[in-house]
């Protein structure tokens, strides 16, 4: 084990499959394959004026070999193995703090149990799949009418609490790490098996001004198409077109965000984009718990005039925060893309940063206007 993360920092852009190199571009290829086949498998796409691509489905038969129900049970299995394997190599690295041993542990606990052996078990006794550890908007139909109709009485409430009640509460007490770094799913994939790619992160202003954009926009979207499908499945019975609308958004919603930008782009894209390119840019669920984090408790402490600037907690961030220019300017700081992950206080040679949950201060919450830097 390394007791300290930055003795690695001297190869972290060396290793071949670690550096936006052939070797890494090519596993870049593999991964967007094999979540091309996982979404499409079985189906033919057709491309406007273009040709029509048929896609393999290897996984069903391999589920049907299994004694699984389908191939999203196989892909929960992978799925738990890669984090697994992940978190051994990142634990491996970083496991000397006792914050990234917890976190570590609840992520692969989390996945699991609440994300693989739970909704096996509740489907292999006739009852709903369910994902415990996913709320709207991030599990966007779980508030849509016929969804929760379609739910156990304690399954539906669960879905309706966590949405409107325990997210919110728990981002303003905590901050958003405790679902983007602990229990999320997506989040504990990119802190595991993508760990080895985060300094690969894009750190520029250019960056910064699209995942604005980006990340509030699929919000927003999110929140009109779930607003449509509402309204269209309660007056499915008294107009035929808003129930086509609703349908029409959840059908192009459901391709573009949920299998285009969180899998095949935002897993596809680990080694050349960094493991959180679906967190920080698409994902709706940080954007909206990031805006409870900035009237928050959470921010990260700066110890004044102590950095040297070495740069590690910038590089190392997979957010793409420039945080050494605020340990630079003695500020101590809250930033709504921020997941809390602890790296930079703990790649900091000389315990600059703190993360920690306390009473707000009105001057952190305020921009301070420092300059991105950009390299």
């Amino acid at each position: 084990m390394k007791l300290q993360a930055q003795q690695g920092l001297m190869t972290t852009y060396r290793s071949p499959w670690r550096n936006r190199g052939p070797v890494g571009i090519a596993i870049s290829v593999a991964l967007i394959t094999f979540y091309c086949v996982l979404y499409f498998g079985g189906t033919t796409l057709t491309i406007p004026y273009g040709p029509s691509i048929s896609w393999p489905d290897p996984l069903t038969p391999i589920a049907q070999a299994l004694g699984l129900r389908h191939k999203w049970f196989v892909y929960g299995l992978l799925y738990s193995f890669g984090m697994i394997a992940g978190g051994t190599w990142y634990l491996r690295q970083h496991g000397n703090s006792r914050y990234h041993q917890l976190r570590i542990a609840t992520n692969i606990a989390v996945q699991v149990v609440l994300a693989f052996c739970l909704p096996y078990a509740l489907a292999f006794v006739g009852q709903p799949e369910y994902y415990f550890s996913y709320f709207w908007p991030l599990s966007y139909s779980n508030l849509f009418p016929e969804t929760l109709q379609g739910l156990p009485p304690y399954l539906a409430a669960y879905s309706l609490v966590g949405a409107f009640v325990i997210a919110p509460a728990a981002s303003v007490l905590f901050g958003k790490r405790w679902y983007c770094s602990w229990v999320c799913g997506c989040g504990a994939l990119a802190n595991t098996f993508g760990d080895p790619w985060r300094h690969l992160t894009f750190k520029d202003s250019r960056s910064w001004r699209f995942e604005k954009v980006a990340i509030h926009t699929i919000l927003v979207t999110c929140l009109v198409m779930t607003i449509a499908v509402t309204v269209g499945q309660l007056l499915h019975f008294k107009a035929e077109w808003p129930y086509q609308l609703g349908g029409f958004l959840k059908g192009w919603y459901g391709f573009v965000v949920g299998a285009v930008l969180s899998g095949v782009v935002g897993t596809g894209l680990y080694p050349v984009l960094g493991p959180r390119v679906w967190c920080r840019n698409f994902c709706p669920m940080a954007a909206l718990l990031g805006l409870t984090q900035k009237i928050g408790r959470f921010r990260i402490r700066v110890k004044p005039d102590m950095c040297i600037s070495c740069g590690n907690c910038t590089t190392y961030c997979e957010m793409g925060i420039d945080v050494r220019s605020y340990a630079q300017s003695n500020t101590s700081f809250t930033r709504s893309s921020c997941v809390g992950c602890g790296m930079c206080a703990h790649v900091c040679p000389r315990g600059v940063l703190r993360l920690e949950n306390a009473a707000p201060v009105a001057s952190d919450k305020r921009r301070q206007g420092i300059d991105a830097v950009d390299f």
